[in-house]
C-alpha cells in the first residue's frame, strides 16, 4: 500500500498497537531490519542488538547511536514519581487527573511521540480544553506559515534518489543535524544496483559545504557565496529563473548567473532546507526565505521539475502535526475548546505561553530520548516521559510517569520528514513500560471519574 494511503488508513481506522510485545516478536524484531525513530528521516533497514547494551548495525549514524545509549542494555524497573517521590502508577495517574483537572486551560506540550499516542492525547485535549504544541513548534512555525500563505512544491527522498541531477543545499549542511542524509539520496551506493542519475551535482548556497557530501562516486561538491545575505541571493535567483529571464544580468554576481543557468538546465532540482537551521539563524525572518525558495520552486518548475525537500519535525514533530491536522482540520498550535478550535501559531507558542503565565498547567511529553524535559515551570506539571528524565524528575515538582519509546520497548508508526511516508516502528524488546497512548487513555478515565475533580486527591 503506498504511504499516503496507508497513512489515511490508520488514521481512519485508529489503529491501535500492543501496549508491550510478546517475548518472541522483541526477540524477532531484534534480529531484523528495522526503522530508527531517533530522526526526522527513519532510516529503515538498520539494526539493534541486545546485550550489555543496545548497539547499532548496518549504520554509523552518530545520532541514533548517541540515542541508543541512553537505554541499558537490559530494561531496568522504573517507577512513577509523585514530587520527586516514588509512587504507584495508579496513584501517579490520579494525581495527575486531579492537577489537569483544577486547570482551567492546560498546555500539552512536547508532544515527542508516535501516531497512536497523538491520536489519544488529541482526545485527552478535548476533554481538558487543552492548547497543543510541539517542542519543535519554533522551527516548524516558518514552514508552516509559507505552505499557509504561499503553497508548496514538495518533493520525496525516493525521488531525490531517484531523479535529482542537481541538489541545491539552501543556508544548510544536511548532514549536520541528519547524519544519513547523503546515504538515503543514493550518493553512497553507486554499485551494479544504484538508482538515479549518474552524475549529480550538489551546490551549497550561503553555507560551507558538508563534508559529508564529499567523495562520493558521481557527485561533485561546489559552494556559491551570497550576495549581500541568502535573503538576496534568493531574490536574485528568482529573477535569472523566470520562464524568461532579463536580458542584462550584470546584477548578479558571476557565480549566481552561473548557479541560474546550471538551474534552469537540470533536469530535476531538489531545494534542500532545514527549517530549525534557518529558524537558528534567522529567526522570524526564517519564514521569508522558505517564501522565497517556494517562489524559486515555481519559477522552476516552468521550465524543468524542482521540489523542496524539508527536514523538519524531529522528535515526532511531523508526526503529531499531521495526525493533529487530519483529526481537527488545523495543525499545531490549536486551542481544543468546547466551544470550537482556535489556531494561532504565533499566542501559542510553549515559550510565549509560560512567559506569560497564560495557561496553569502542563502536560508534557518526551517518549524518545531524555534530550527533552520539561521547561522550568512552577505550574501543575505532569510528564509522560523517557525513563532516563526521572533523575531530573526526583529534583523538581510534578508527577512523572516513564513510558515506552516507540521502536524500542513497544510498536508504533510515524510519519517521515516527506509526509506522504508513515513507517512502522518494530520494538526490540519488552521494557514492561505503557505507552504513551495508553497512559493518555488511562488519564482520560481518572479525569472523567467525579473523584478527579476533588480537591487534595494529589
Amino acid at each position: 500500500m503506498p504511504g499516503a494511503q496507508l497513512a489515511q488508513a490508520l488514521l481512519n481506522t485508529g489503529m491501535s498497537v500492543p501496549t508491550t510485545p510478546s517475548r518472541a516478536t522483541a526477540d524477532h524484531a531484534a534480529r531484523q531490519p528495522r526503522t530508527c525513530p531517533f530522526c526526522t528521516l527513519l532510516c529503515d533497514g538498520v539494526g539493534v542488538t541486545t546485550g550489555e547494551q543496545l548497539s547499532l548495525t548496518g549504520s554509523e549514524c552518530p545520532r541514533a547511536r548517541a540515542a541508543l545509549a541512553s537505554f541499558p542494555g537490559q530494561p531496568t524497573e522504573s517507577t512513577a514519581l509523585i514530587d520527586g517521590q516514588p509512587a504507584t502508577t495508579g496513584d501517579a495517574l490520579a494525581a495527575a487527573a486531579s492537577r489537569l483537572a483544577q486547570a482551567r486551560l492546560p498546555l500539552f506540550g512536547g508532544l515527542a511521540t508516535d501516531v497512536a499516542a497523538a491520536r489519544a492525547l488529541y482526545t485527552l485535549a478535548n476533554h481538558c480544553g487543552a492548547i497543543l504544541d510541539h517542542a519543535q513548534g519554533a522551527a516548524m512555525l516558518p514552514s508552516l506559515r509559507s505552505l499557509q500563505d504561499r503553497g508548496a512544491f514538495t518533493t520525496s527522498l525516493a525521488e531525490v534518489r531517484n531523479r535529482a541531477d542537481l541538489v541545491l543545499c539552501i543556508g544548510t549542511q544536511p548532514a549536520r543535524k541528519h547524519p544519513e542524509f547523503f546515504r538515503r539520496c543514493g550518493l553512497a551506493d553507486r554499485g551494479e544496483n544504484a538508482v538515479g542519475p549518474a552524475a549529480r551535482e550538489i551546490v551549497f548556497l550561503g553555507t560551507p559545504a558538508d563534508p559529508a557530501a564529499r567523495g562520493h562516486e558521481g557527485a561533485t561538491v561546489s559552494e556559491v557565496p551570497v550576495q549581500g545575505d541568502l535573503l538576496q541571493s534568493l531574490a536574485i535567483l528568482n529573477t535569472l529563473c523566470r520562464q524568461k529571464p532579463p536580458a542584462n544580468t550584470s546584477f548578479a554576481t558571476p557565480e549566481l548567473r552561473a548557479l541560474g543557468e546550471r538551474l534552469r538546465a537540470a533536469h530535476y532540482v531538489a531545494l534542500v532546507v532545514t527549517p530549525s537551521t534557518l529558524a537558528e539563524q534567522y529567526g522570524a525572518h526564517a519564514a521569508l526565505l522558505l517564501e522565497s525558495i517556494g517562489h524559486l520552486t515555481k519559477a522552476l518548475n516552468r521550465t524543468t521539475r524542482a521540489g523542496v525537500l524539508s527536514l523538519g519535525g524531529d522528535d515526532g514533530g511531523n508526526t503529531v502535526n499531521y495526525t493533529m491536522t487530519w483529526l481537527s482540520g488545523l495543525p499545531l498550535r490549536t486551542a481544543v475548546r468546547a466551544t470550537g478550535l482556535d489556531h494561532d501559531p504565533h499566542r501559542y507558542d510553549t515559550a510565549r505561553l509560560l512567559a506569560d503565565r497564560a495557561v496553569d498547567a502542563m502536560l508534557w511529553v518526551a517518549s524518545l530520548t531524555p534530550d527533552l524535559p520539561p521547561p522550568q515551570t512552577d505550574l501543575p506539571l505532569v510528564v509522560f516521559g523517557h525513563p532516563a528524565l526521572a533523575s531530573q524528575m526526583r529534583e523538581r515538582r510534578g508527577v512523572f510517569l516513564p513510558v515506552s519509546t516507540p521502536g524500542i520497548g513497544s510498536a508504533g508508526h510515524m510519519f517521515r520528514t516527506d509526509g506522504g511516508v508513515v513507517l512502522p516502528l518494530v520494538p526490540v524488546r519488552e521494557d514492561g513500560l505503557p505507552t504513551v497512548a495508553a497512559l493518555a487513555g488511562q488519564l482520560l478515565q481518572h479525569m472523567q471519574a467525579p473523584a478527579a475533580r476533588q480537591e487534595g486527591v494529589a
